[in-house]
């Protein structure tokens, strides 16, 4: 469906559709971020506690862009904002490259986490149901960013996958190498979204752009409004003089 086809009825249902599943994502990374790094920590898995702080992260970074829309310029307060999510990626993936290649040369051997292994396999089911209904209202309303994020929630379920893997031959296999290479797959999640970042694209920009669309669409129709009024003063002053 063409975007210019669409009613102001039908695009209001797209845009709060969006903003509800970009409001899930952000309630189910908190809580997948709090169970992943309990889990790690009991079961001293590198890559389930880098899976944990990837997702405060991702909620951090949503969090700040919706803030930056709060403000009365946001526009001013975008490169600072990216630059400080970047920073966050980055020493994220310095933290687990650290943790990762000391497990490997140390030998330490993660134990068994069911907890881990059921989170982690609800996300590669979850993940890419979220991605799918995202991506479907942002090609119909025409969000080129909504699409884009999307795309990372997808990719995001990719890491769910790896993590996933990393634990489940760990635990079937007795294969304790498996997690902390998992590990560095996280860090190289977490690389690429700090340099998109430091580059300008956020993964929670959606929340913004809705923020500041509907702000526009509000200022549109307000201004109608005011022309239409306008205009009808204006043909009672000339029915007057008449």
């Amino acid at each position: 469906m063409s975007t210019s086809t669409l009613t102001a009825e039908r695009r209001a249902t797209l845009h709060r559709r969006i903003r509800l599943i970009v409001a899930f994502t952000i309630v189910y990374n908190v809580i997948e971020a709090a169970v992943a790094i309990a889990a790690g920590s009991v079961a001293s898995s590198a890559a389930l506690i880098g899976f944990g702080l990837d997702s405060s992260i991702e909620v951090l970074s949503a969090a700040a862009v919706a803030w930056q829309f709060t403000r009365r310029d946001p526009e001013r307060w975008e490169t600072p904002t990216l630059r400080v999510i970047a920073v966050a990626f980055f020493a994220l993936a310095a933290y687990v490259v650290t943790s990762s290649v000391l497990s490997l040369l140390g030998g330490d051997r993660p134990e068994h986490s069911t907890v881990g292994l059921v989170l982690t396999a609800v996300s590669v089911i979850v993940m890419p149901l979220v991605s799918f209904a995202e991506r479907r209202a942002g090609l119909e309303v025409g969000s080129t960013t909504a699409v884009a994020d999307s795309k990372q929630t997808l990719i995001c379920s990719y890491l769910s996958a790896a993590v996933l893997i990393g634990l489940g031959v760990n635990s079937l296999f007795g294969w304790w190498w498996a997690d902390a290479v998992a590990g560095l797959v996280i860090a190289v999640f977490a690389v690429r979204e700090g340099l998109e970042a430091w580059k300008g694209d956020a993964c929670a920009t959606p929340i913004g752009m809705i923020l500041e669309d509907e702000h526009e669409h509000h200022d549109h129709d307000h201004d109608h409004d005011h022309d239409h009024v306008h205009d009808d003063h204006r043909h009672d002053d000339a029915r007057h003089m008449h």
